[in-house]
């Protein structure tokens, strides 16, 4: 019943907290815990500004990302191939699949589900699902790829979520770094 499901509203995020509020709690957690030594301010601004993460992640901690602000960008030392890999697969998610199925199958069918058979219905919520994956994944892998542009590595974000055999594990496997920095 309602009754039940109250506590877990207690425990849900505020709409609009962004992985800039994230990456400034990390901050202050890891340097609360001394698991960091408090950065300059120039770097704070850099590891807090990063743009490729900040608008869908990963959700990069300040421990891992500042220490590799101390070792200076060799262009010659960077995986030029893995990051336009990781873009290219990114912009194949978003635009090719996850734009595709939200135009073409799942909003026509929300949009007005009682004018489709039941199986069209069906069709469009499992669309759905691709579609978030490919869509918030596409932007990972994206980030992900640009940050390896830059010299910088991210952490991994989705471990093929849809293969898990439970909902623990898919949600082990969704958004890892969302789930690493809420435990």
């Amino acid at each position: 019943g309602l009754g039940t499901s109250l506590p877990l509203l207690s425990l849900a995020l505020p709409v609009g907290i962004s992985f800039f509020v994230f990456q400034a709690i990390s901050y202050v957690v890891d340097v609360k815990r001394g698991l960091l030594a408090p950065a300059r301010t120039v770097d704070l601004a850099i590891y807090l500004s990063f743009f490729p993460h900040l608008v869908a992640g990963p959700i990069v901690r300040a421990r891992e990302f500042l220490p590799q602000l101390r070792t200076p960008r060799d262009p010659r030392d960077v995986a030029v191939g893995a990051g336009v890999v990781l873009i290219a697969i990114g912009l194949v998610k978003k635009v090719a699949i996850a734009d595709y199925l939200a135009r073409e199958v799942v909003d026509p069918v929300f949009a007005v589900p009682e004018l489709y058979h039941a199986p069209d219905v069906a069709l469009a919520a499992l669309a759905y699902t691709a579609q978030i994956y490919c869509d918030f994944s596409g932007y990972t892998d994206m980030a992900i790829g640009l940050a390896l542009l830059m010299g910088f590595v991210f952490p991994q974000n989705f471990a093929s979520p849809y293969r898990s055999g439970s909902v623990r594990e898919f949600w082990r496997r969704w958004h890892i770094t969302l789930s690493r920095y809420l435990r």
